[in-house]
């Protein structure tokens, strides 16, 4: 299998390029990337509890699929070995709609004579990635005030795994 490339390519937060061709085909990614995020909601769904965590983007840039998933589940693991199922709400705010694409270029021997170049350049699917904004909550952990210092351990966690400096708020809700 393939390395991954460094996501420092596409880390950038620009207008998504739109393939517009005289054929309505050819205008649109056939392929749709498989995303590894297994679940959004996580913990208690229906409980309130009086005290909610978010972790906000510092910055506005591109976060791949596979950081998302890597955040949630460290997070999830604490919370869930700690306070248990019932004791807590995780939820992931992000959604990787963005289809992150790529022009194989060959490289070696021959390669004058499999490579296209630049001339069907539209580049096929690699990877998904959430376009997130300065200030934009990527994930809320909701738990009861005593189990706050665990769920800011928990938020921690997911911070060093995004590709983006992050703050963590805290909100008490009012019942």
């Amino acid at each position: 299998m393939a390395r991954l490339k460094r996501f420092a390519r596409y880390k950038d937060l620009e207008r998504p390029y739109t393939r517009i061709s005289k054929y309505r085909k050819k205008s649109y990614i056939k392929a749709n990337p498989n995303k590894v995020i297994v679940r959004y909601d996580m913990g208690d769904v229906n409980k309130k509890f009086p005290c909610t965590l978010n972790l906000l983007s510092k910055t506005g840039l591109q976060i791949r699929h596979n950081a998302i998933e890597s955040a949630r589940q460290s997070s999830n693991r604490l919370l869930e070995n700690t306070l248990g199922r019932k004791g807590y709400y995780f939820k992931v705010k992000i959604y990787p709609f963005h289809i992150l694409r790529e022009n194989p270029l060959a490289s070696g021997a021959g390669a004058d004579r499999f490579s296209t170049g630049m001339k069907h350049s539209f580049g096929k699917p690699i990877s998904s990635a959430a376009r997130v904004k300065k200030g934009q909550t990527l994930f809320t952990i909701s738990t009861d005030t005593q189990n706050l210092s665990v769920a800011r351990k928990a938020m921690d966690r997911a911070r060093h795994k995004m590709p983006c400096s992050c703050s963590i708020q805290l909100i008490e809700n009012k019942k």
